[in-house]
């Protein structure tokens, strides 16, 4: 019954929403009616008089203009091609098991299966209708146009290397059941005329078109924004009654696993989300770009598993079988979808190259945390020695002394003894100072950077109209006070790795990460801040002397 009532509730938005366009439709023939009917009059000798022949030529020329621009109006809500999301099709010879799975389950399911996979970086899973003439094949794929009905099941990658296989298919019951509604001629029908009147929206929105485009363009984007408006609550209710009545009809299929499973769908979108803000955004600002991100989720979920209480026992699943075997060559794939999670998610090139390489977990902490620590370090120095602060030895050996001097005997208190006054979120003056400085040299070298390219289609397409890279930006631009923090505790890790011992690492859920006898410091930062914010370097002498680290000795920059 609820399968019923969901399928009938999108059904008849759908017909709202036909009704909508067949509505539009019918105001734009109206006076082509009108002065049909006049013409038909003033022939056969009923509407005559030279007040019916000006109000024919009137309602002619009305006809004529009206008619022109629906004709315009529908070829571009017609031809404009409809959002596409990146993603990395993964063809059926590559993943034969995969298909068999989702073919299994649609037949479980008695509904059509998809017409293709597709996977995305990113920790969810839909159904992307890519029937549209416009639409072609993603970035790597061969370059053929879909004409089948049936939508394109679009899954997360993350899933597919921390799921188990039962988890995976439990997960994907309720998405590929949507192919029954989908495949309803009135949804679909409903569905490609919304995403239509969307595309001529962002056709008409579209930057640095010329004087003869830009006006009638603004005329199509006002139609196209008024059809929105009248079709929106039914487009949303039927889209509503769709995902009722595919969970409904997935309940038949492993419905207490899909409940387990969903709590991996949790754990799964945190530790994907910590490993691209903590680990994978240090790699690519320094021009690298991990190429197993899939496989490092996995790590940095088992990490979590290890540290969370809440997490026990989720590490025991890794001995069942996982989904990324499905896969004929997950390595491949793995790396697809981590230089398109690069791409999305940082704007980062299109293609590998001398200042855009990949980089293997091994290789992470030698070639991405010591050398970020070691060209923060030397932009810090560059900076001071711009704004002429001394050093405390030879011109040509930065230490970490000169940098604790300037922070803290530049907000020594006044003559009378008084520190001037400050706002919890201020910085001591030196720190302020340097900060902005910092903050400067980063913004000039971020603005000397060539520009990101757009995500491309395949071979003799035009891009996608995605707008700027990158499409999804993790982080907000870093504040002053945090340049400077990151610039300083560089400095320190440099200083450690070279006097003391110490070595670069990486933590699965935090990202660069200094190794002191082989364990991991995370007691630096608070030194660092009290340097920082309040000029006080007596925590971080303190910390420095408990590691063995000389303050006083050349720090080696890149």
């Amino acid at each position: 019954m609820g399968v019923e009532r969901g399928a009938q509730s999108a059904r008849s938005r759908a017909l709202a929403v036909l009704r909508v366009r067949s509505t539009a439709l019918a105001v734009a023939l109206l006076p082509a009616a009108v002065a049909v009917v006049l013409l038909v009059g003033g022939a056969t000798g009923h509407v005559v008089g030279g007040a019916w022949d000006a109000v024919r030529w009137v309602m002619t020329v009305t006809a004529v203009v009206a008619l022109l621009a629906a004709v315009a109006v529908g070829a571009v809500i017609v031809r404009a091609r409809p959002a596409t999301t990146p993603t990395v099709e993964v063809a059926e010879h590559s993943a034969p098991d995969l298909y068999r799975l989702v073919r299994d389950l649609a037949d479980r399911l008695e509904v059509p299966a998809p017409s293709a996979i597709a996977l995305t970086p990113d920790c969810d899973s839909w159904l992307e209708d890519r029937t549209h003439p416009a639409s072609v094949s993603i970035p790597g794929a061969p370059g053929r146009r879909r004409s089948a009905a049936a939508p394109v099941l679009v899954i997360g990658s993350p899933f597919l290397w921390w799921m188990r296989v039962a988890e995976l298919r439990a997960v994907l019951a309720p998405v590929v059941a949507g192919t029954g509604p989908s495949a309803h001629p009135d949804i679909a029908a409903a569905r490609r005329f919304v995403r239509g009147l969307d595309a001529a929206v962002a056709v008409a929105a579209a930057p640095n078109q010329g004087p003869l485009r830009r006006i009638p363009l603004r005329f199509v984007g006002w139609v196209s924004k008024l059809l929105l408006r009248g079709c929106r609550l039914h487009a949303a209710e039927m889209e509503r009654g769709v995902a009722t009545a595919a969970s409904e009809r997935a309940q038949t299929v492993d419905y207490g696993l899909r409940i387990v499973a969903q709590e991996q769908v949790g754990l799964a979108y945190a530790g994907w989300d910590r490993l691209l803000t903590r680990v994978a955004l240090p790699a690519w600002r320094m021009g690298r770009w991990p190429s197993r991100l899939d496989a490092g989720v996995v790590s940095a979920l088992t990490e979590l598993s290890r540290r969370d209480r809440l997490a026990d026992g989720f590490a025991s699943r890794l001995g069942e079988r996982p989904a990324c075997d499905l896969l004929e060559e997950p390595g491949s794939v793995d790396e697809a979808t981590s230089l398109l999670a690069a791409r999305l998610f940082h704007g980062g090139p299109a293609e590998p190259g001398p200042d855009w390489s990949p980089v293997d977990w091994q290789q992470y902490p030698e070639e991405v945390v010591d050398r970020k620590w070691r060209t923060d370090a030397a932009r810090l120095h560059r900076v001071l020695d711009t704004m002429g602060v001394r050093r405390a030895s030879a011109p040509a050996a930065p230490t970490l002394i000169r940098v604790m001097d300037h922070l803290s005997t530049a907000s020594a208190p006044a003559p009378n003894g008084n520190r001037p006054p400050a706002t919890a979120d201020a910085l001591n003056p030196a720190a302020e100072t340097l900060a902005a400085a910092i903050g400067a040299e980063v913004a000039r070298e971020e603005a000397a950077a060539p520009p990101p390219a757009p995500l491309g289609l395949g071979e003799g397409d035009d891009p996608w109209d995605t707008g700027p890279l990158p499409l999804f930006p993790l982080q907000p631009p870093r504040t002053g006070r945090d340049l400077l923090a990151d610039h300083v505790t560089a400095m320190v890790c440099c200083a450690a790795v070279d006097t003391a011992g110490a070595a670069p690492g990486l933590d699965w859920l935090d990202g660069p990460a200094l190794l002191v006898d082989g364990e991991r410091r995370a007691d630096l930062g608070t030194r660092v801040l009290s340097l920082v914010e309040d000029g006080d370097a007596a925590p971080l002498r303190s910390w420095l002397a408990s590691v063995g680290v000389r303050p006083e000795k050349t720090v080696r920059l890149v």
